[in-house]
C-alpha cells in the first residue's frame, strides 16, 4: 500500500509539473500582458521606452523560460509572487477566496450525494415505478441542463420573479452570519449539485441493481433480513466502489466548474479571482489558481484510490 501512494505521489508532481508548463505556454499565447491589460487603450499613448520600462518593472519583459523558472522555484519555496493588478501577495488573495470555494464545493458535494444515493437507491429497489420514475428526470435535467444555465435560471427566479437575492450584500463568512452564509451558499450549491446527483444517482442505481441479483443478496433476503439490513449492509456497501468512484470524479471536476458559478452568484471565491485575474492578464494569480484546481483535483483523485484500498481490501494486490 505504502508503494502504491508512493507511486501515486510521484504520478502527482508529475502531472502537475505537465499542467504547471501548459499553463504558462497558453496564458503567453494571449493576446497582451499586465500593462496593456491596466493601461487600456492608454497603452497606445507610451513610447517604445515607456513600453519596455514598464515591462522590465512588471517581470513580463524577461525571456518565457527565466518567467517560467523563476515562477516554478518560488512555487516550490511556498512564495506564490505578488499580484500584478493590486500589487497584493497572491498567497492572501487565494487565502481570502480559497474559503468561500471550498465551502460551496462541500455543500454542493453533501447535496449531491443526497440527490444521487438516495434516488439511486430508490430506483434500483422499485424499478420501472413511481421512484424511479422521478429518479431517472432528474437525471435527464442535471446532465442534460449545464450548471451554468441553472444558475443563471435560478437567479432570474430569485431576483426577477421573488425579488429575492441575498448575494446582493456583502459575502458573510460561516462564523461571521451563519444564515446568511447558509442563503448565499445554498443556490450556488444547488445549481452544481443538480449534475453532480444526477452522475451518482446513475451510477448508484445501475450498481445496486447488478448486485441485487447476486446469491448473496438471495440468501440474506431468504434469511428474513429486515429489507433495509438488506438495502445498506448488501446492497449498498458492495456498490461503494463504482460509486466512490463517481464521487471522486464528480468532486474534482466541481472545483473546476465553481468558476462560471461564483460569477453568476456573485460570490468572492477563486472562480471569480481566476476570471478577474484573466480580464487584467494577472499572470502569477492566474498560474497559481489554475495550478491550485490541478493540484485539488490530481488529490482527490489519489484519495479516491486509496479509499478504494479501506472499503475493500482486495484492491490492495492490484
Amino acid at each position: 500500500m505504502l508503494l502504491g501512494v508512493a507511486r501515486r505521489l510521484l504520478s502527482m508532481v508529475i502531472t502537475l509539473l505537465g499542467v504547471s508548463v501548459v499553463i504558462f505556454v497558453i496564458l503567453r499565447l494571449l493576446p497582451g500582458n499586465a500593462v496593456t491589460a491596466s493601461l487600456g487603450v492608454s497603452a497606445g499613448l507610451l513610447s517604445h521606452a515607456q513600453l519596455a520600462a514598464l515591462d522590465r518593472y512588471y517581470g513580463v519583459g524577461q525571456p518565457a523560460v527565466q518567467q517560467f523558472v523563476s515562477w516554478l522555484v518560488a512555487v516550490l519555496t511556498g512564495n506564490l509572487g505578488v499580484s500584478l493588478a493590486s500589487r497584493e501577495p497572491v498567497a492572501t488573495l487565494i487565502g481570502a477566496a480559497l474559503p468561500v470555494t471550498v465551502e460551496l464545493a462541500l455543500v454542493a458535494i453533501v447535496l449531491g450525494l443526497l440527490i444521487g444515493v438516495g434516488l439511486g437507491m430508490l430506483g434500483a429497489l422499485h424499478p420501472g415505478r413511481l421512484p424511479d420514475s422521478v429518479g431517472q428526470g432528474v437525471a435527464v435535467v442535471g446532465l442534460g441542463v449545464p450548471s451554468f444555465v441553472l444558475g443563471t435560471g435560478i437567479v432570474t427566479l430569485l431576483a426577477s420573479v421573488l425579488h429575492y437575492f441575498p448575494s446582493s450584500q456583502s459575502f458573510a463568512g460561516f462564523f461571521q452570519n451563519p444564515w446568511l452564509n447558509l442563503q448565499q451558499i445554498i443556490f450556488p450549491a444547488l445549481a452544481l449539485s443538480l449534475g453532480i446527483g444526477a452522475a451518482i444517482m446513475r451510477t448508484t442505481r445501475a450498481a445496486i441493481l447488478e448486485v441485487s441479483g447476486q446469491g448473496f443478496v438471495r440468501t440474506a433476503r431468504g434469511k428474513g433480513l429486515a429489507p433495509r439490513t438488506v438495502s445498506w449492509r448488501h446492497l449498498f456497501l458492495n456498490s461503494s466502489i463504482p460509486i466512490v468512484t463517481m464521487t471522486g470524479i464528480q468532486l474534482g471536476y466541481l472545483l473546476g466548474g465553481t468558476v462560471i458559478v461564483e460569477q453568476i452568484f456573485v460570490l468572492p471565491g477563486l472562480g471569480r479571482l481566476l476570471v478577474t485575474s484573466i480580464a487584467n492578464r494577472d499572470f502569477p494569480v492566474v498560474q497559481s489558481v489554475t495550478l491550485l484546481f490541478a493540484a485539488a483535483f490530481v488529490v482527490v483523485n489519489m484519495l479516491t484510490d486509496i479509499l478504494y484500498t479501506v472499503i475493500d481490501p482486495r484492491t490492495r494486490a492490484r
